[in-house]
């Protein structure tokens, strides 16, 4: 696999993490039983991810329609998205 195409894959995770990360936030802010600024914080973060993932479609869009990549952001994109979705999952699991 050649940098590019890491660059990416990358990217492709990052965006579908963060997408994934939006839509949790938007569970967990539609919850009822929240205090309203629990729910403020959620709503927060779903509109801050949904931006983010936003931002990594277009860095995606860039790196194919140009051939323009940065391989350590874009791995780095992907790392932090994915881990970020994994703490959101495990703060929604305790959540609940």
């Amino acid at each position: 696999m050649n940098s590019f195409s890491l660059s990416i894959w990358s990217l492709i995770g990052a965006m579908l993490a963060q997408s994934i990360v939006s839509g949790l936030a938007i569970e967990l802010f539609l919850r009822k039983e929240a205090a309203a600024g629990q729910r403020r914080s959620w709503l927060a973060v779903a509109i801050g991810s949904t931006l983010l993932a936003l931002l990594h479609g277009y860095t995606l869009e860039l790196a194919v329609r140009t051939g323009l990549y940065d391989l350590r952001q874009a791995v780095l994109a992907g790392l932090s998205a994915s881990l970020f979705a994994l703490g959101i999952y495990g703060i929604r699991r305790q959540t609940a």
